[in-house]
This record gives C-alpha cells, structure tokens and sequence, in this order.
C-alpha cells in the first residue's frame, strides 16, 4: 500500500468540509479557494474543485453570483446558504468529535506485551 495514496484520500474526504469552511469567513471565487487550500497544503487541482462546487451547489449548501472584474472576464463568486450555514455547523460538530476519537485511538498505550 503507497502511504501517498492513503494521504490523499484523507484530503479528499474533509475537502468539503474546508471549502464551506473557507466560506463561512466570506464569498470567494474559485482561484481564492484554491490558494487557501493550496496554502494549507490541502493539493488540489481545478479539475477536482468544479465538480465539487457545482455538488455543493446543487445540494443548496452554496450559491453564486457573477462580478465584474477589472484584471479579466467576470468571476463567479460562491457564497454559503443559510442550509450551507447550519450544515457547516453539524460538520463542526462531527469534526470535534472525530478529533477527540481519533486522538483517543491513537494515543491508547497497549496493555499486552506486543
């Protein structure tokens, strides 16, 4: 098994979670979520986050709107529903909890002799 493979599937599984995250502090386009995330060392490719805004967008959790730009052709800016909203906060939930889990897993000491 190729530890990369598992460290990107670990990413992949909380990326929604970091976009609605990254959100939740304002509206955003799409070269905005990409340098956050790239920046939080979160790899992600333009290929991989359009198929995911336009699922976060179908399930009601994100809108957009379109803003003119003075360095380029208009930006589409996506922005958190009020469902986006109280999803983020179950997701914050979920996080602390899975947080608390893992470190308790992986911090028990072993009372066998291994």
């Amino acid at each position: 098994m190729k530890i990369e493979n598992t460290k990107a599937q670990m990413r992949k599984g909380v990326l929604e979670f970091c976009i609605l995250s990254i959100l939740k502090n304002g509206d955003a386009y799409t070269s905005e979520i990409l340098k956050t995330l790239k920046s939080a060392e979160m790899i992600v490719v333009e290929g991989t986050i359009y198929p995911l805004l336009t699922r976060l967008k179908n399930a009601g959790l994100l809108t957009y709107r379109w803003e003119e730009s003075t360095s380029g052709p208009p930006r589409k800016y996506y922005v958190l529903t009020e469902n986006g909203v109280m999803f983020l906060k179950e997701l914050n939930k979920t996080w602390d909890n899975l947080v608390i889990a893992v470190n308790q897993v992986t911090t028990i000491k072993s009372t066998t002799n291994e």
